[in-house]
């Protein structure tokens, strides 16, 4: 499991998290993954690109974890 920690930010984006840490290679594949239901959120498929993720969330694609702090 990684984890993500934010700083400066109340919450980062779905599609730009995954672009930031190299899951994809561009934000244009991110959004694609999203609505092809790949990601979940928290155990959920989740197809809100833009999905606000917060302190305690769990990101969960293609065998990797994120955690959110």
């Amino acid at each position: 499991m990684t984890e993500f920690e934010l700083t400066d930010y109340d919450f980062i984006e779905l599609n730009k998290l995954m672009k930031l840490l190299g899951l994809v290679g561009t934000g244009g594949e991110a959004n694609q993954r999203i609505i092809n239901e790949e990601v979940k959120v928290n155990d959920a498929i989740e197809i809100q690109k833009r999905k606000k993720l917060r302190p305690g969330d769990k990101v969960t694609f293609a065998g990797h974890t994120i955690l959110i702090k």
